[in-house]
């Protein structure tokens, strides 16, 4: 029944424009992670009533979701950290053609040695995390301090295809970082500044928001 729910939402979503399209082909065929199409469609609509007005995003890929964000937000800038030299390049490419480029700032090297360059580029209404999964803990300690008042942190993966919910595991890689999502989790759920949300769209949306004041 899931798949059958989660295949008849995805019919519903609407065609992107070309350069979306042409990203989405490009991903799938160079085996490039992106969003998944309910994943982002859910955080979309969920900035889009938060409106954020400056976003971070660590995890940049060829620039997918920054510009998804960008196209959908019109009056958001976006800065994002990419630690691959080739996707790093590719997403510049990318952002160059796209028509919202020019509020997407990319910034290359590894994420947490950037927090001090990053986040003085903040503060952020939001920061979308999608990078290297088992290091997630760390992405939102050193960067939820740039966060502006009762800003939103929106975290991708934390169902990792079902595994963190007992779907066995085909190797001990994948067991050790299941391990690592699981302990992400509850960390979060339990966080004393932050309300959180786990979303069963695409991946897995964890949408945590900011105590106010705090």
């Amino acid at each position: 029944m899931d798949d059958i729910i989660h295949h008849y939402i995805e019919s519903l979503i609407k065609s992107r424009e070309p350069l979306f399209a042409e990203m989405e082909a490009f991903a799938q065929e160079h085996g490039v992670p992106i969003m998944e199409p309910t994943g982002i469609e859910a955080m979309l609509q969920i900035m889009r009533i938060q409106q954020p007005k400056r976003i971070l995003e660590i995890g940049t890929a060829i620039g997918y979701s920054a510009l998804r964000m960008a196209a959908a937000l019109p009056e958001t800038t976006i800065v994002t950290i990419e630690r691959d030299e080739e996707r790093y390049r590719q997403a510049i490419d990318y952002i160059q053609a796209s028509k919202v480029g020019g509020r997407v700032e990319v910034l290359f090297g590894d994420a947490l040695e950037l927090v001090a360059e990053a986040g003085g580029k903040g503060p952020y209404d939001a920061i979308f995390i999608d990078a290297a999964k088992g290091q997630y803990t760390k992405f939102f300690e050193g960067y939820s301090a740039f966060l502006a008042p009762e800003g939103t942190v929106y975290t991708d993966n934390v169902l990792f295809k079902g595994y963190v919910a007992g779907i066995p595991a085909e190797s001990k890689r994948i067991i050790n970082l299941v391990k690592k999502i699981q302990s992400y989790n509850e960390w979060l759920m339990s966080h004393p500044d932050f309300d959180t949300a786990i979303f069963p769209v695409g991946d897995g949306l964890a949408v945590s928001r900011k105590r106010g004041g705090n």
